[in-house]
């Protein structure tokens, strides 16, 4: 290889590298935000998914993972370091593989994951208390953005313990689909027992389904993009990597 497309791989391998660390930072960031935001539909399930829970903390690690390995990925491509550049295409293997895997099994298990959001979502409706926890007011929160109620229906909201057991005409004030209103203690409105209720019908599920079908092509465009980096990540690495014939130490920078 020569000199000048020797230097051109070092240079892109160090673009790409500063990608990843971007990247990793993102993908860090997305963990963390699972995990603290108080106002989003993540912050419903994770209450009652331990595997939601799991899952931010996989991605906290993954973004760190990844922002070293942009780090180190850099640091070989500048200073041509052959140990660092074949640790740097083995760890963008098994980041790869590991990518494939997990999108084929989301694939194959995504009926169980719905059944089981269902689940948790069903079950959430039917303890909603209005006492505003962090889940119910997260609850609240995508039911008014939303503008719909319940998950899969409104009627949903009929096996709710609260409503069920009061002897007033409630309902989540969260689905009121008027201003105004009579609003009791914690998250109910009262109507009159003639009164037809003013709420949405649409349930959540169909909103939030909605909203992700909208930004498939997003998501999937992301997900794509960063397979593509990873690829010719892979192949500038294993390039530089030939091209350096000799381990040479004095490059290695001291601190």
């Amino acid at each position: 290889m020569g000199k000048g497309c020797i230097t051109a791989t070092k240079y892109f391998l160090f673009l790409f590298n500063i990608l990843f660390f971007i990247f990793g930072g993102l993908i860090m960031g997305f963990g963390l935000w699972m995990l603290l935001d108080s106002q989003s539909f993540i912050t419903v399930l994770q209450d009652s998914s331990t595997t939601l829970k799991v899952s931010a903390y996989i991605l906290i690690g993954v973004g760190s993972f990844t922002m070293l390995l942009g780090f180190l990925g850099c640091l070989g491509a500048i200073y041509e370091i052959r140990c660092l550049l074949g640790l740097y295409f083995t760890c963008l293997l098994l980041i790869l593989l590991t990518q494939v895997a997990a999108a084929v099994l989301i694939y194959f298990q995504r009926e169980a994951l719905r059944l089981e959001t269902s689940k948790i979502m069903t079950e959430l409706v039917k303890g909603y208390s209005g006492k505003n926890t962090t889940t119910e007011k997260a609850w609240d929160y995508i039911q008014g953005t939303m503008k719909c109620c319940g998950w899969n229906s409104s009627e949903n909201w009929d096996k709710n313990a609260v409503i069920v057991n009061s002897s007033l005409t409630l309902y989540p004030c969260s689905c009121r689909n008027t201003s105004g209103g009579n609003t009791i203690d914690g998250g109910f409105c009262a109507v009159e027992p003639s009164v037809v209720l003013p709420i949405y019908e649409t349930g959540c599920m169909s909103a939030v389904e909605t909203w992700l079908f909208t930004n498939y092509g997003v998501i999937l465009g992301i997900c794509l993009g960063v397979s593509v980096i990873e690829l010719l990540a892979m192949i500038l690495s294993m390039g530089l990597c030939k091209s350096v014939h000799q381990e040479d130490y004095t490059k290695v920078p001291k601190y």
